[in-house]
């Protein structure tokens, strides 16, 4: 992919791994994708597969050691992430960048009442305001993700999952942050909240122009929310595009198995279709195409050097060197 310097974000090339025990994870391996501003990306793939790690690495929140950033550029309206100190990306992290967490049981703190924790975000991103306007602000958080402002004083205890996840959300938008990273943020939820709370995101996302990642394995939710969509497997990126290309003109096997486990109601079938196998050891990763062992379709040329990330169509992207032979669902 070709970036261009207008691009509002640019990962280019990121390789992060961990230490554990002597042995080195390979967690992601030469990741770049791009994202125009109040456009969402999905990042799709199985437990695993690095998403979060990049996301992490976004933000500048790895924890340094076991994690090290290797190598790659994170680059933000010109600036280069990466490169900034502890005190200048302090200042970035939740002002221009905000992130989501999937359990919010371990995003607010216990012993403190969940309006005066938005206070606190607002106040430390805003030194000009005093308490009162902070607090106004946390109130006004609140009533937009449909918590009524009298619910301020309460403690997290006291609230639902899908109402604690309200509060994180809110949280998270209290600074009006220009990019959004949503980490599986619906999965801890019932279903019937979990739809409430996308709806909530995505009204919130349009009226605050925000660019947004949103980590899932859920294909459902990259339907209803993202524009372009990363298929991630083992720390690389194997298919890429708008949403409408990966959904409709699916390349690569394990995009396509992807596809094929999900249940689709006009259609019964005995058992669905699963992807065989399991994920490769992360310390020990498959050489040429690391999907190679539980791919139906490879070949020996696959088991070997790097596998090109080519154009298969205008603007879709596949990691597969049988991808231009054709084989699409």
């Amino acid at each position: 992919m070709n970036e261009k310097e207008s691009r509002f974000l640019s990962v280019e090339d990121l390789v992060v791994e961990y230490t554990s025990d002597g042995e080195v994870v390979h967690a992601v391996n030469g990741v770049s994708f791009h994202l125009d501003k109040g456009k969402t990306l999905g990042l799709v793939g199985e437990t695993g597969a690095g998403k979060t790690t990049i996301a992490k690495a976004i933000m500048r929140i790895l924890q340094e050691p076991p994690a090290a950033v290797k190598s790659g550029k994170v680059v933000l309206e010109g600036v280069d992430l990466l490169k900034l100190d502890k005190k200048e990306m302090y200042g970035i992290r939740g002002d221009k960048i905000s992130m989501i967490f999937q359990d919010p049981m371990t995003s607010l703190n216990p012993v403190h009442k969940v309006g005066e924790q938005i206070a606190e975000v607002v106040k430390i991103h805003n030194p000009e305001m005093n308490k009162t306007q902070a607090k106004q602000r946390a109130i006004e958080m609140l009533e937009r993700v449909g918590i009524p402002a009298e619910r301020y004083h309460e403690y997290p205890h006291q609230f639902s999952g899908g109402m604690k996840q309200r509060v994180v959300i809110a949280m998270a938008l209290a600074c009006n942050p220009e990019l959004l990273l949503a980490d599986e943020p619906t999965s801890a939820l019932d279903v019937t909240i979990q739809a409430e709370v996308l709806a909530m995101i995505k009204k919130l996302r349009d009226e605050f122009d925000t660019a947004m990642i949103m980590i899932t394995h859920d294909l459902g939710i990259v339907a209803q929310v993202c524009d372009d969509v990363a298929i991630v497997y083992a720390g690389e990126i194997l298919e890429y595009g708008s949403k409408e290309e990966i959904f409709m003109h699916r390349f690569h096997p394990y995009t396509i198995g992807l596809f094929g486990a999900i249940p689709q109601l006009d259609v019964r079938v005995d058992r669905l279709s699963a992807i065989r196998g399991l994920p490769p050891d992360p310390t020990n990763l498959p050489e040429g195409c690391h999907f190679h062992p539980r791919c139906p379709y490879a070949t020996e040329e696959c088991k070997k050097g790097s596998i090109p990330f080519d154009e298969v169509r205008p603007g879709h992207f596949c990691r597969c060197i049988h991808a231009k032979e054709g084989r699409t669902m």
